[in-house]
């Protein structure tokens, strides 16, 4: 018969070589490591209200790294059943060991719900266990005792290339390479430009990429994506795979914790790494909530489709001929089968407009600053579609 009593850790301190069960809010963590022999290893700290201050650390064996605790944040509640307490020099400290040890993982202060985001094998969830988890979540929010405040950023608020956490739909994954999958992720916003520091000229042999995927995804794909809305593309190498063993699915929302963000050429993506983390988080989260409802607003105003970065209106270097056309986007236009441009300028006079329709920076008497990075402006124009994805401009010219 398994006792299924949960001790204070003050409780379990004097219960040296017994087993204990606990349930506690997580201090601090380690990434796991390899062991002396052929497991894996990582050490948590874990705190109550018996014994906030400093903790106890908790080591944790399996034969795996999936099998392991994969903690998204600091203040989150672990369940530890038939751990064994020891002692080493004085300190104490928990065992958890893989032939007869269990747990679970649980949000935090923001949880809204008491459903783990990964158990071990060997664990039984009890009704009765949620009155501890939820009194832990009032606690940590009475006590302050951890004040982690995580921030999920929108897309449109990345602005430097930095660790970020994010809260995004996942759309699509694919495999790009023989140790590499790429994830497609979206929050209905905009990511904002980012400077080309190519040089012009190198342009004409070397183009700057439309996607960072080695292949262009099919129509059939595109055609499921949203048509506003930067899609943010996530590479997960072979490495990272052993930290994160199930890929998220598509269709599903999820957090992900300590991404890098970066930039190729123009271009945001992200990157995971052994320390960041993906959980799955329920359709009715007020994180999702907020993000669906902001983007059911967007859709529904006159200028819903126009970038978020070219308000209050794109630059005045085109105009139209087609005013009654609502805006549409770039995904628009690949989706659907439905150019007086250079308006006989001389060719010193178009140069000078292309320049400027490239972004090139110039100074203040004309002359290209040289090394200075690109920032091409947003514009309006028609395009009218071809067969096989050929796409031609029209009823626009430059004015500007």
């Amino acid at each position: 018969m398994v006792d299924y009593k949960f001790l204070k850790i003050e409780d379990a301190i004097p219960c040296i070589n017994q087993k204990v069960n606990l349930i506690a809010v997580i201090l601090d963590f380690s990434l796991p490591q390899k062991s002396r022999g052929t497991d894996y290893f990582c050490k948590l700290k874990i705190i109550d209200e018996s014994h906030p201050k400093y903790g106890i650390p908790v080591h944790l064996f399996a034969q795996c790294i999936g099998a392991l605790p994969h903690v998204a944040s600091v203040g989150d509640i672990i369940h530890l059943s038939r751990v064994m307490m020891k002692t080493h020099e004085g300190d104490v400290y928990a065992i958890f060991n893989k032939r007869f040890s269990s747990f679970a993982l649980y949000e935090g202060i923001d949880g809204e719900n008491f459903h783990p985001y990964q158990v071990s094998l060997r664990f039984h969830a009890r009704e009765q266990d949620n009155k501890i988890i939820a009194d832990l979540r009032k606690w940590l929010a009475n006590s302050k005792v951890i004040d982690v405040s995580i921030n999920f950023l929108l897309l449109r608020e990345i602005n430097e290339v930095d660790w970020i956490n994010l809260a995004c739909k996942v759309l699509h994954i694919c495999k790009t390479a023989k140790d590499e999958w790429m994830v497609f992720l979206w929050d209905g916003t905009d990511a904002p430009p980012f400077g080309i520091y190519k040089k012009l000229e190198d342009e004409m042999q070397n183009q700057l990429p439309l996607c960072l995927e080695p292949m262009p995804l099919s129509r059939d794909v595109l055609c499921t994506f949203p048509t506003v809305g930067t899609i943010l593309r996530v590479i997960i190498n072979e490495d990272c795979r052993k930290y994160t063993p199930q890929l998220p699915k598509i269709g599903q929302w999820v957090k992900l914790f300590h991404v890098l963000c970066k930039v190729h050429e123009g271009l945001w993506y992200g990157v995971l790494t052994p320390s960041s983390k993906i959980r799955d988080i329920p359709n009715d989260n007020m994180l999702i909530l907020e993000r669906q409802s902001n983007y059911d607003h967007r859709l529904s105003c006159k200028l819903d489709k126009m970038p978020y970065w070219s308000f209050p209106w794109p630059s005045r270097i085109t105009e139209v001929n087609c005013d009654d056309v609502p805006f549409a986007t770039l995904m628009d236009v690949l989706m659907c089968r439905k150019a007086k441009f250079f308006n006989g300028y001389s060719s010193d006079a178009l140069t000078q407009k292309l320049i400027k329709l490239l972004g090139v920076a110039i100074s203040a008497g004309g002359m290209e600053i040289k090394g200075a990075a690109r920032n091409p402006p947003w514009v309006q124009c028609c395009l009218k579609s071809h067969y096989l994805k050929c796409y031609k401009i029209c009823d626009t010219k430059l004015v500007g």
